[in-house]
Parts: C-alpha cells; structure tokens; sequence
C-alpha cells in the first residue's frame, strides 16, 4: 500500500511509517461517514455550493461545512471560488475514477454484504 515514492516523499518531511499508515487511516476513516459518503454522491451529479448541499441533503450548514472541509483535507473534493459562492466538486483525477471501482465492488457484494448483517 506504502509505495516507496510515498515513502522517501514523506521521510523528507519529518514523517515515519506508523504516521503514514495513520494519513492512510484518515483518508479511509473518511469514507466510514453517512454524511460525507451522502455529499460524495451528490457531488458525483456536479459541482454544487454549500447551500445546494445543504438543500439536498436536507442537513444544517455547520455540519456540512464540517464534513466538505474533511473532504477537502483529504482529496476528495475541489473547491472553486465564483464570485461570491464556493462550489465543491469530486476531484475528477483520483476520487471520481475511485468511486467508479467501489460502485463495480459493491454491485457484486452489496446483497451478500447486507445478507451478512441481517444474520
């Protein structure tokens, strides 16, 4: 997982290997929330600012304030300013292509995933 161009980039800066592997549990730590995992998908449909987020997750804008800053610290989402508004979209490079694999796993284990906890 720890390439070793990860690796030397991150002991130039300070970082040992446990710290590292601690950046990759935040990173997958935020997939764990309902609320980000709900603006991922919304934000899969195109950019949209804070007060469209709001409006279609039907949730307060402290929160998601909160959960677009997570997002935004750890790659998933870019933020554009115009104008007067800030417009959060899914980082088209890494994340979107990403989400597309997930989609392709979970369509296959979903139903056993769900059949799994129901026991």
């Amino acid at each position: 997982m720890i390439t070793k161009a990860i690796l030397k980039d991150c002991r130039k800066e300070g970082f040992d290997e446990e710290e590292i592997y601690g950046a990759y549990k935040i990173f997958f730590g935020t997939l764990v929330s309902h609320p980000r995992l709900r603006i991922i998908n919304l934000l899969r449909k195109g950019r949209k600012n804070v007060s469209e987020i709001v409006e279609g997750l039907g949730a307060k804008q402290t929160a998601v304030s909160h959960e677009l800053a997570r997002l935004k610290r750890c790659g998933f989402v870019d933020m554009e300013v115009d104008k007067k508004f800030r417009y959060y979209k899914l980082n088209e490079k890494t994340i979107k292509p990403l989400m597309g694999l997930i989609d392709a796993h979970m369509s296959k284990n979903c139903i056993r995933i769900l059949r799994a906890e129901k026991k």
